[in-house]
């Protein structure tokens, strides 16, 4: 199965519907700036039918997917959500009467193993009006549509609705003209998002409940980030420039909000939902890892004089680092596609689906004593760090790593929590130390680097002079961690007063 198809076609779509009654008259657009000319297209008959799992997730992502003939854009159509008013629309070849694999890729971290199958039929008769500019391009598109539509064993129902389209390219300001033509013309804002929802909602298909709302500031935080996650999944699937770390990121807010939850979710330290999230981090991390490196030796050789980049030093660091990013993106596409991931997202659902705790007895302050334990293990990090380098035996690197962890771990809870000035103390650290990892993963890749270049007779001048630069980076990171810990001793300070 692939994520992506010769044959897809992925398209941005801005549109509005409205709801007329039959004897609404059309608008007139005469008079408008920025429409120099109105012409009517032959009518259309199209029928689609719209595919969904049986508990209807596509639907409630408000996402729909359908297999459609007639009209010029005849084909499988997948639609996500893009913004207000639009919407990216993936599409295939009318082949087949399955949903394709590679529309279904798309989608998988909300269908899973879930079994895609028709939930609706939806004719439609359209008349369709193309504005023009000044230039002679369409600038919008004005659809009066007929529909006729039934949900699976539901009964039939009708109605009629206006659809205004832009043009790609087009000013998002004319929508907001248009729209006050078919406002004049008697036209109102359509109660629904799509025909699919209408028709779902009116043979009561729907799913309209609504998940109760936790007063527990870390179960609304961990329920975004699972709804993130999907939509980073998404990203990742079309290898979209830095969906991989963004994925991996709120993965990690994921597992460490739970381990902060002092069982708001019931779970432990060695619960298999935080190992299972441990371990897509790791996967993650191979294609992140190599995309940092390339991003980082190409900006520092494109920094360096000319005559200091020596041997084919850019196409083993650079390219030989896109390779390895190529190699990890696909293994991690194996893992986001196999069962044991479907499991993790279930479950992950189920948590934050589950009731929401009661809220705290008069006198107790939850969120605090949260971030106070998150806290703890900050200073206990810290401490250890200390120790470590004054032993020579002692991995100092590691140890300021684990303080990094610990200070990531508080800066999600605090963020969580609303103490944002413990979050952006407890950011400032991660960020020094996390500059501070990076350089200890390129140097070691250096060394590696510089040693196959030696064997192959290559000059390595241009290894030294970066491995020196990435020591200095480290040397300035490590020269202001104590600082960036006693502001952040202050911050907890002021947190515990009410500051």
């Amino acid at each position: 199965m692939a994520a992506t198809s010769p044959e897809t076609s992925r398209y941005t779509e801005t549109e509005r519907k409205f709801e007329v009654v039959e004897t609404t008259v059309s608008p007139s657009f005469d008079g408008l700036s920025l429409v120099s000319r109105v012409e009517r297209s032959p009518s259309q008959s199209l029928d689609a039918v719209y595919f969904d799992t049986p508990s209807r997730d596509l639907a409630r992502h408000k996402i729909t997917l359908r297999r459609r003939t007639g009209g010029s854009d005849a084909g499988w159509h997948l639609k996500l959500p893009a913004g207000a008013d639009t919407r990216t629309e993936v599409r295939m070849p009318l082949e087949g009467e399955a949903v394709p694999d590679a529309l279904r890729d798309v989608v998988l971290a909300i269908v899973r193993d879930r079994p895609l199958a028709p939930v609706a039929r939806i004719s439609t008769a359209r008349t369709i009006e193309l504005l023009y500019g000044h230039d002679g391009s369409v600038v919008a598109e004005f659809c009066d549509d007929r529909v006729t539509a039934s949900a699976e064993g539901g009964d039939e129902v009708q109605w009629r609705e206006w659809e205004l389209e832009l043009a790609d390219g087009a000013d998002p300001a004319l929508l907001d003209r248009l729209a006050n033509r078919l406002f004049d013309a008697g036209a109102l804002p359509a109660g629904h998002g799509s025909k699919l929802a209408r028709v779902l909602a009116s043979s009561g298909s729907a799913d309209e409940q609504q998940r109760p709302v936790s007063s527990d500031p870390l179960h609304r935080a961990v329920a975004g980030h699972v709804e993130e996650l999907v939509e980073w999944d998404r990203a990742v699937r079309s290898d979209v420039y830095d969906s991989v770390h963004q994925m991996r990121v709120t993965t990690r807010k994921i597992r460490s909000l739970l381990q902060s939850s002092e069982g708001s979710f019931g779970i432990s330290d060695d619960d298999w939902i935080l190992g299972e999230l441990r371990e897509l981090a790791a996967v993650l991390g191979v294609a992140r890892d190599a995309e940092v490196l390339a991003e980082r030796y190409e900006r520092a050789l494109d920094a360096l004089p000319e005559a200091n980049v020596r041997g084919p030093v850019r196409d083993r660091l650079v390219e030989g680092a896109k390779k390895r990013y190529q190699t990890g993106w696909r293994r991690s596409l194996t893992a986001m596609r196999s069962p044991r991931y479907f499991r993790l997202l279930d479950a992950l659902e189920a948590l934050t689906a589950a009731e929401p705790p009661a809220p705290a007895a008069p006198g107790e302050q939850p969120a605090d004593a949260t971030i106070d334990s998150a806290y703890r293990r900050v200073r206990k990090a810290a401490k250890a760090a200390r120790v470590a380098a004054q032993d020579p035996g002692v991995d100092g690197d590691e140890a300021l790593h684990r303080i990094r962890k610990r200070a990531k771990q508080l800066r999600y809870t605090a963020s969580a929590t609303g103490a944002n000035r413990v979050a952006d103390r407890a950011k400032v650290i991660q960020t020094l130390l996390g500059d501070h990892q990076d350089s200890v993963v390129s140097r070691s890749h250096l060394s590696r680097q510089a040693a196959v270049a030696h064997a192959a007779g290559e000059d390595t001048f241009t290894y030294g002079l970066l491995y020196q630069q990435e020591d200095d980076l480290a040397r300035r990171c490590e020269a202001q961690i104590e600082d960036a810990l006693r502001q952040l001793d202050k911050s907890m300070r002021s947190a515990a007063k009410g500051g």
